[in-house]
């Protein structure tokens, strides 16, 4: 894990200017960024010249799901962007995550590459309608250990299915945890939110913090406080 920076503020905003406002406010020294689908509809790769022209490091979380040339080319893309980690989705099948991984690996860049398993917006619940059979952590474990087998750099997962991806996973596999809230905060749109403190205590490497953080009257100062309770556990 980066002790240093293990939190990945994410910019999820409808627009390039408010995106750019917000980390003009933060401190790269401090934080990672992460740019989605909304913001990089809206402003593409530009954006992403911009975040790393300020210093920042880039999660471009697009989540690539498609036949694996497909996926291949967009990793290809996103490597020459010159982001610091990429995601697709775990789901896609062993085919095209050994695509993706190889796209990577042909780079002069080679951004971490991780695999979505269990959107943290999925209950139990949902995952029976969609028809996936089992729990949301035996899901999350298969589809991690997919990953793992395809060389890939680490997964996204709920912190609260992290204790038992760590008892099957290398420890050099990174778990990327969104659904971070500080205590007292809503849970929003997601299902299975843990703190800081617990999500690293748990055995996640990054943390994917957005509202509590971005919606701050001083972002900064906020992610300082959640540092030093991450320090202080």
């Amino acid at each position: 894990m980066n002790s240093r920076k293990p939190i990945i503020v994410a910019l999820d905003y409808p627009d390039e200017r408010s995106a750019l406002e917000m980390a003009d406010r933060l401190d790269p020294s401090l934080c990672r960024v992460k740019v989605g689908k909304e913001l990089f509809t809206a402003a593409g790769p530009h954006v992403v010249r911009e975040l790393n022209a300020r210093d920042f490091e880039v999660f471009l979380d697009l989540k690539f799901h498609d036949i694996p040339n497909t996926v291949a080319g967009a990793c290809r893309a996103a490597a020459r962007l010159k982001v610091w980690m990429l995601n697709v989705h775990a789901s896609g099948g062993e085919a095209m995550l050994k695509a993706a991984r190889a796209a990577i690996d042909a780079e002069s860049h080679k951004p971490l590459l991780i695999a979505v398993t269990i959107l943290t917006s999925l209950a139990e619940v949902d995952l029976k309608a969609i028809g996936f059979a089992g729990t949301a952590l035996e899901n999350v474990e298969r589809l991690a250990l997919l990953s793992q087998q395809a060389g890939l750099d680490g997964v996204v997962c709920s912190a609260a299915e992290a204790p038992g991806l760590r008892k099957v996973v290398a420890r050099s596999f990174s778990l990327v945890t969104p659904g971070i809230r500080l205590p007292g905060d809503a849970a929003g749109d997601q299902s299975r939110v843990v703190t800081p403190q617990d999500a690293l205590a748990n055995g996640s490497d990054y943390l994917v913090i957005g509202r509590p953080i971005t919606g701050a009257a001083d972002p900064v100062a906020k992610l300082k406080e959640i540092q030093q309770l991450i320090a202080s556990s």
